[in-house]
């Protein structure tokens, strides 16, 4: 009869998880070029004008301030 450590084991955590990351990226699926071309076209436009809008207010209250403290 085998006897059971009663020993708690930090790493047989880890595996499980580790385990569990291996056998859910076996599950996802690789997007297609088209589809990496369409989403990265949505995020550029997504992204740049976001880009423009904190820079143009970052200027707008750069200049505000300037005016205000001299």
């Amino acid at each position: 009869m085998e006897r059971k450590s009663l020993a708690y084991d930090p790493f047989q955590p880890i595996g499980r998880f580790c385990r569990q990351i291996v056998d859910e990226l076996r599950k996802t699926v690789t997007p297609a070029a088209r589809e990496w071309l369409a989403w990265s076209i949505a995020a550029f436009v997504f992204v740049i004008p976001l880009m423009a809008l904190a820079a143009g207010m970052d200027l707008g209250i750069g200049r505000l301030t300037l005016m205000v403290f001299g």
